[in-house]
């Protein structure tokens, strides 16, 4: 799932993000491979990203999060950030056909997926968010910088696959993203392109993506490997092209020990 969010780029690397309602796909933009008006240009940005081999560390670390009722199918992507803790968007866990939260218990994680196999699968339990996702039949104001959750599982499926760690990454630093996007859903792809992290609550990145990306990491090299710096969010069309939002992990880094630490 990909949320197109309408606001000024000044918003996104500003000291607080306002509260913004986050509405359906703007017809401006393209609602298949999300990078703008020209529907061929962007869908070749996403088969131009690098597929890997999701069953291979640190790869496997990340996977799909699916979710299904009577009404709905969707997916996004997320990231074991512990044993027992996938890290995703938090709109991916809004059934926007009912208003409500889809129940902990109905979402699946499959760590490692790559063309219907799995490294490891494991349900939800619940969930660690800034929303009240106990709450049912309301419409939601979307903050953007709110716009992160942890979905504590019911195995510690992280113990045989790995995790990957958050880091509260340096300004300036590049940084890309892996995800399972809607034109490639059951391979993980890699987006080089995001550029540098920005300053701010929220980071504006350019890269490439599109619906299924939702939940994504925003991921950086480190001298440890790689690690999880922000988690993607959604895109909103600037002057000259999309620009991505992310959340910094610093946004979440607490709420991880405090489930940690139960």
């Amino acid at each position: 799932m990909l949320r197109m969010v309408l606001i000024a780029f000044l918003s996104l690397t500003g000291a607080a993000a306002a509260e913004t309602l986050i509405p359906g796909f703007d017809p401006a933009l393209d609602g298949v491979c999300g990078l703008g008006r020209d529907l061929e240009a962007g869908c070749d940005a996403i088969r131009d990203r690098e597929i890997v081999d999701a069953a291979q560390m640190p790869w496997r670390a990340i996977g799909r999060v699916n979710f299904a009722s009577i009404e709905t199918r969707q997916h996004c992507t997320g990231t074991l950030i512990a044993d027992d803790v996938v890290l995703t968007a938090a709109h991916c866990l809004y059934n926007g056909s009912r208003k409500e939260w889809a129940p902990a218990t109905s979402v699946t994680f499959l760590a490692g997926f790559q063309r219907d196999e799995s490294a490891a699968v494991a349900r939800g339990t619940r969930y660690v968010s800034l929303y009240d996702t106990d709450a049912i039949n309301r419409d939601i104001l979307w903050a953007l910088d709110k716009d992160w959750a942890l979905i504590v599982l019911d195995a510690p499926i992280g113990r045989d696959v790995g995790t990957l760690p958050l880091q509260v990454a340096e300004v300036g630093e590049p940084a890309f993203l892996a995800g399972y996007t809607g034109l490639r859903p059951n391979v993980l792809s890699v987006a080089d392109d995001c550029g540098a992290l920005t300053a701010g609550s929220l980071y504006g990145l350019r890269c490439a993506a599109m619906q299924g990306d939702s939940g994504a990491p925003v991921l950086v090299h480190t001298t440890d490997g790689l690690s999880v710096a922000g988690v993607f969010s959604s895109l909103t069309p600037v002057d000259g092209g999309i620009v991505s939002i992310a959340i910094p992990s610093k946004a979440f880094v607490d709420a991880l020990q405090m489930v940690a630490n139960k």
